[in-house]
């Protein structure tokens, strides 16, 4: 189910960018390809779902410091057996990460970005990427958060002073799309986590 909802996703997703109309291509050339691409053993690649979490005003980013990289990114990672879509798994792995309840939360139902990149870290192998679908969600003003045990830190990041020079581009697209009238943000309680 996951893997058809992702290959329905990605076909149909208007990607912002000739980059990332490419990606998109690949993204779903390697669906056609593999039907375990979603899962974390799935070897060269697989894809994972993350989330972009605003504050309301769209002037800080939730965002993660990561335990076995030491740096920080925005909340995200691997599908799990129950995960039907992959909004719903961007979703809960934001809900995971940043202990925000689903109804602090509101999300896209679609994704703002792709983007590919290695994982010296994921599991046992070489040469491993992550084929990541970014989500973009907007947390309610009050919304309190903590540190999961996959993280050393979790903090609102002003998005003009970001501690990872790639996130730059991928905030300014994520904020872009939460922003815009008829975004498509949704509440999160419409597409629950799966567990």
């Amino acid at each position: 189910m996951l893997h058809a909802d992702a290959l329905r996703v990605l076909r149909a997703w208007t990607s912002p960018s000739p980059e990332q109309e490419r990606l998109r291509d690949r993204y779903v050339a390697y669906l056609e390809q593999q039907p375990d691409a979603l899962v974390r053993e799935c070897r060269p690649h697989h894809l994972t779902a993350s989330m972009l979490v605003f504050d309301e005003s769209r002037t800080r980013v939730l965002l993660t410091l990561h335990a076995k990289s030491g740096r920080w990114f925005q909340l995200g990672g691997h599908a799990e057996p129950g995960d039907d879509t992959l909004a719903g798994a961007a979703l809960r792995e934001a809900l995971e990460e940043s202990g925000l309840a689903v109804s602090d939360l509101r999300a896209t139902p679609t994704p703002v970005l792709l983007d590919e990149h290695p994982v010296p870290f994921c599991g046992p192998g070489e040469g491993v990427h992550h084929l990541d679908v970014v989500f973009a969600g907007v947390a309610r003003d009050g919304a309190g958060h903590r540190v999961s045990e996959e993280s050393l830190d979790v903090a609102w990041w002003p998005v003009d002073d970001l501690p990872n020079p790639e996130l730059v581009a991928f905030v300014a697209a994520a904020a872009q799309s939460t922003s815009e009238p008829g975004g498509g943000s949704s509440r999160a309680a419409a597409d629950q986590p799966s567990r």
